[in-house]
């Protein structure tokens, strides 16, 4: 067995390293969920609202829950 000393380790400064590390991380990760709920989530769903308000006739709507008898005081 070899009897040479271990090298201290290097303990001035570590938690600043290791946050910085850690923060440039976790922002690289936060800047890439941010984009993929963007393109995933939020513009499909803006592209499907658009799309249904497109051609809806609130009038034609109205009319038909009317005569469903849903509303009370329009008859």
């Amino acid at each position: 067995m070899a009897s040479g000393t271990l090298a201290k380790p290097l303990m001035r400064g570590l938690l600043a390293r290791r946050l910085r590390i850690h923060i440039v991380g976790a922002f690289i990760v936060s800047l890439g969920v941010s984009a993929l709920y963007k393109f995933g989530v939020a513009e499909p769903r803006k592209k499907a609202y658009a799309d249904f308000y497109r051609n809806y006739d609130s009038m034609k709507d109205f009319e038909e829950m009317k005569a469903a008898g849903i509303f009370q005081s329009a008859k």
